[in-house]
This record gives structure tokens, C-alpha cells and sequence, in this order.
């Protein structure tokens, strides 16, 4: 399983402490038993893993807290079959996802609770990749694409191999970055080395000078001081990834919602409402904690109404 950084643990507790954030109107620890197994994008897994660390740590270990990280695709399938109680999401559910729990009965919240930026990195030896056009990366990924060598993407990058590295066809990064680099969902070349844990795509692109990946933003600012971070130029000049460009939308179009959907007959199950409660209560300070944008106060305001009646026990 992946696992944060201990002083991402720290920050976290550290944070709750000092907010007295945690939904106190959730009882004492122990009031509640029971699971809820969560599964889908590796990018929303470490905002959820926090959640139930300090759920955890709120309401005692009775409520068991299972987390898989099979890609926003590999999780909608699971979730779409009732296997779920929740799903991580880094991309809206597709129709034939919709129609598929339609199908099964299977009803849902969608409840959005955070912004990721989409961080195309390169190994810190390159010294000459410090912003990439649109075009470029679209050039780079497309289907069939032929550009094999640092010096096919632009004039004056020197003859070197190019390695790719990115997100397997089962997660919503790549669906976002294919649809909104390439066009469409799914356009992309297949000879790169793809896996649907990001921190896979981190190790290789670390230990590849001649290396380039994209993945969450999280990921990159947990591992800053062994990547490099380029900027993207969408017509408007060059723009680092970071939270303010992210969250303002400056930072296009590698900017997105983060998600997770819940199923509503799953919410009849007062382990599960007090989950979900604590998740949006504890988002605006877990959020950042973990690397990602949050949202504003009255978006996650809006979300836990939805949640509706005899939420609160």
C-alpha cells in the first residue's frame, strides 16, 4: 500500500489538533461499528487515507476503513457493483459508468472535495526542459506519436532518448490528461511505462534522466526534492504548478476536480454517514495537508447537505 510521509501524519494530526476539526457531533469513539471499504483513483487515495487515519483516531478502531487505489475506472466498476461504499474519483463518472449503476441499482452522491493540478515532470539532471506548449505535449502522447528523442519535441533539446511514464488506461488521470492534451479520452500512445500507483511513475522518473511523467500534484510536492516540475504553456505564457495557479484555474487546462461518490444505500448505515461527514468536515484542513487545493468553506457546506437527513447522530 502506498503510505504518506510521516510528517504528513504529523501536519495532519497537528492541524486537527489545533482546529478541533472532526465532526464532534458524531458521538464518542466507540459509539460506532461496521466498514467502509473505499476504492478508485490513486490521486483522491491519500486525501481518503488521511480521513481514516483521524476517523480512526476520532471514533476508535471499531468502524474498520479499507482503501484500494485500482484507478478511477478500476473503481467505478467495483463501486457500480455494490462491492463499494464509496468510490475515489479524480474525473466525473463517464455515462457508461452511470448506466452501468443504474443498472444495478446502485444511486450515488457526488460530492467533490478537492482541486488537483496535473504536474508533468522531468528527472532534476535535465537542465533544459523548463516549459512545455500544449502542442508539445500533445506531439508527445498522441496516438501513433513518433517523437522518440528529446530533440523531436523542439529545436535545440539535444539527441537524447525520450522515456514515458504515466497513468494505466484504468485511472482518471489519465482520462483527464489524454482529453484535455489530446482531445479525447483515451487518445494516447501505448509505449511508455504505465502503472496505476503514481508513486511508481515518481520512482522512474527519479531514477531516468532521460525520463518524463505526468501525475497528481500531490505526488510531485511529496517527492519535490527528486523531480523537476515543468510549466505549461496554454497560449498565456508559461505556468508553474502550484496552489494558487491550480485553484485560480491559471494553471490550464492540467487543473481538475477531485471526488468521491457515495452510494445512498450505503448512507442508511450510520457508520458509513458519520464517514462521509467526517470527510467533508476534515477536507479543508486534510487537503492541503496532503498536497492538494481544498475547495471553498460553502462547497463543502453544499456537499454534506446532500447527505440529508439523520446524517447527524
Amino acid at each position: 500500500m502506498m503510505r504518506r510521509t510521516m510528517w504528513n501524519t504529523a501536519a495532519v494530526a497537528a492541524l486537527l489538533a489545533a482546529t478541533g476539526c472532526g465532526g464532534g457531533d458524531a458521538g464518542e469513539p466507540g459509539d460506532l461499528s461496521g466498514s467502509v471499504q473505499l476504492d478508485g483513483s490513486s490521486t483522491v487515495y491519500p486525501i481518503s487515507e488521511a480521513v481514516a487515519e483521524e476517523f480512526a483516531i476520532e471514533h476508535g478502531t471499531a468502524v474498520r476503513v479499507t482503501i484500494g487505489f485500482s484507478g478511477t475506472g478500476g473503481g467505478f466498476k467495483r463501486f457500480c457493483a455494490g462491492e463499494t461504499e464509496i468510490s475515489n474519483a479524480s474525473r466525473p463518472i463517464t455515462d457508461a459508468e452511470r448506466e452501468l449503476c443504474t443498472s444495478n441499482g446502485v444511486e450515488f452522491l457526488e460530492l467533490p472535495v478537492a482541486i488537483d493540478g496535473l504536474v508533468v515532470a522531468v528527472n532534476p539532471a535535465n537542465t533544459f526542459a523548463e516549459c512545455f506548449t500544449v502542442d508539445e505535449l500533445r506531439r508527445i502522447w498522441e496516438p501513433a506519436s513518433q517523437v522518440n528523442s528529446w530533440s523531436q519535441v523542439r529545436d535545440g533539446f539535444p539527441d537524447q532518448p525520450l522515456k514515458l511514464y504515466g497513468p494505466g488506461t484504468n485511472s482518471g488521470t489519465f482520462d483527464y490528461f489524454t482529453e484535455v492534451i489530446g482531445g479525447e479520452s483515451g487518445a494516447s500512445r501505448g509505449d511508455y511505462t504505465a502503472s496505476e500507483d503514481d508513486n511508481v511513475l515518481v520512482q522512474g522518473v527519479e531514477a531516468d534522466e532521460s525520463a518524463l511523467g505526468y501525475f497528481g500534484y500531490a505526488y510531485y510536492i511529496e517527492n519535490e526534492a527528486r523531480l523537476k516540475a515543468v510549466a505549461v504553456d496554454n497560449g498565456a505564457g508559461c505556468i508553474a504548478p502550484n496552489p494558487e495557479t491550480v485553484k485560480g484555474g491559471q494553471y490550464a487546462p492540467l487543473s481538475r476536480p477531485l471526488f468521491i461518490y457515495v452510494s445512498r444505500t450505503a448512507l442508511e448505515r450510520p457508520e458509513v454517514v458519520q464517514f462521509v461527514r467526517f470527510y467533508l468536515e476534515s477536507a479543508p484542513e486534510l487537503v492541503p495537508a496532503v498536497g492538494y487545493v481544498p475547495l471553498e468553506a460553502a462547497e463543502y457546506e453544499a456537499g454534506l447537505s446532500q447527505i440529508g437527513p439523520g446524517a447527524t447522530s
